[in-house]
């Protein structure tokens, strides 16, 4: 492989020759040759983006002359159009402040912004008013909320229609209920399904609040939460920069000292996507419950069959897309473990395990998208509702005798239950043969569409 020379403070370096990144980059290439998980795409779109405002806040701020601040703008354009996040090649698993890919950044932009007459130095113009310290929490922050706004929010919005539709095409389906899981009283599949609908809901609107504290930004602390060596200028600078390029409304954390030392702002997002998680899983599980069988479980709705269930058994079709977004689920929970743990360790002035904390929690909102897009496409518009089979099962239900409460009682209610249970009979033939009601009493008593809530009209 033919190599250049670079230099940094602590001497030369051999660099590929072809590279764009530098003596920095390069040594962080070969002191940490751990694993395989690079630095995410989001983030680093979100650290070149950085560096761009950090410009436009120099010029605006007399700090940076006009041709660098251009010339920086121009390679960090070129970076994001292009995205060859192949000139970032470090690892997770490097310095806990991720200052070795902050310098991946500054380096790669330099090369690009350099010209015949203009040399732009990484540290002293592409970092200029910066650190490691308030650049990768910053970048951090900023990948965390594209990704939620852009991309999870809308996967879960076009899953809660998915349901929404599946909702109004079954208001009239009436099936046994479940708790425990065991027989319950009836419900709608209407209903059930708007259960797994406003979860969904709910987690949108968690998700959307914990964006407020994660739009607070740590830009400006610099080193340790001073400010050293940047303005306060310069912070309102890059924040109206930031927020005219990209339509969001970012703040300055107004105590850089938490800013710094502290990931709390990512523990709250991290365990709204937990909720997610949580919801996900369960739908995904009563859903492969549901469509059990097709002959030896409950067979209540039948899934499309996306591919051969079996190496062995003909004809066999699983739940994958349910196997895969509970597998998505599992992940999450354990990214934020591991983010929680993470963001405790801050020491004095700095936490340092912020690339482990960057990669758990974009890895986390882009398993949930890329699962949730999924689920909807080759699972819930596909999924049919078996209404005979629920009739069936309904129809045998012992917990129907509910509706005889108010009329004879909880312990005749369950004498009732239970003789039928025991004997193999029909809870009608059980009632009128204990004598507690007459046929006339029973069919008018015990009728399921009555039984769904006060708001029956809704559903029938």
């Amino acid at each position: 492989m033919k190599t250049r020379m670079e230099y940094d403070s602590m001497g030369p370096i051999e660099v590929p020759k072809e590279a764009w990144w530098g003596a920095q980059t390069e040594r962080s290439r070969q002191n940490f040759k751990i694993g395989g998980e690079k630095m995410p795409p989001e983030l680093l779109r979100a650290l070149v983006l950085v560096k761009k405002m950090a410009a436009v806040a120099n010029q605006r701020t007399g700090k940076l002359a006009a041709e660098k601040a251009l010339a920086i703008q121009y390679a960090a354009d070129l970076l994001l159009k292009g995205e060859n996040w192949d000139e970032f090649p470090l690892v997770v698993w490097q310095t806990g402040s991720g200052t070795q890919s902050n310098m991946n950044a500054n380096e790669v932009i330099a090369h690009l912004a350099s010209q015949k007459d203009l040399t732009v130095h990484p540290n002293d113009d592409v970092n200029m008013s910066q650190s490691s310290n308030d650049v990768f929490p910053t970048a951090l922050h900023i990948a965390g909320t594209f990704a939620i706004e852009r991309t999870l929010l809308p996967a879960i919005h076009e899953m809660v229609s998915v349901l929404k539709e599946l909702e109004e095409k079954n208001q009239h389906v009436i099936k046994i209920g479940r708790t425990h899981l065991q027989d319950a009283t009836p419900v709608t599949f209407a209903q059930e399904v708007s259960g797994w609908r406003s979860s969904l809901e709910h987690n949108a609107t968690m998700l959307a609040n914990s964006l407020t504290e994660l739009r607070q930004l740590a830009i400006g602390g610099t080193a340790v939460g001073t400010g050293l060596n940047a303005s306060k200028a310069y912070e309102r600078a890059f924040i109206e920069a930031l927020n005219e390029e990209t339509g969001i409304q970012f703040s300055g954390e107004t105590n850089k000292f938490h800013a710094l030392a502290n990931r709390d702002a990512v523990v709250y997002v991290s365990g709204a996507l937990k909720a997610l998680a949580a919801n996900c899983m369960k739908m995904a599980n009563d859903i492969r419950w549901l469509a059990s069988g097709p002959r030896s479980g409950l067979g209540e709705i039948t899934l499309p069959a996306n591919e051969p269930g079996s190496s062995i058994m003909p004809g066999k079709v699983n739940p994958t897309q349910c196997e895969a977004l509970a597998m998505v689920a599992v992940q999450v929970m354990g990214n934020d473990t591991a983010i929680g743990i993470a963001a405790s360790q801050g020491n004095f002035e700095l936490n340092v395990y912020l690339p482990l904390i960057a990669f758990d929690l974009l890895q986390s909102i882009r398993l949930l998208t890329d699962a949730l897009h999924s689920f909807s496409d080759k699972c819930l518009k596909g999924l049919v509702v078996n209404e005979d089979r629920m009739a069936d099962l309904l129809e045998q239900s012992l917990m129907l005798v509910t509706a005889l409460n108010t009329h004879i009682g909880y312990d005749k209610g369950a004498e009732i239950a239970k003789k039928a249970f025991n004997e193999g009979t029909t809870l009608k033939d059980s009632a009128l043969s204990l004598g507690y009601v007459t046929e006339e009493e029973y069919e008018n008593w015990v009728r399921p569409e009555k039984m769904i809530g006060e708001n029956v009209d809704d559903y029938l």
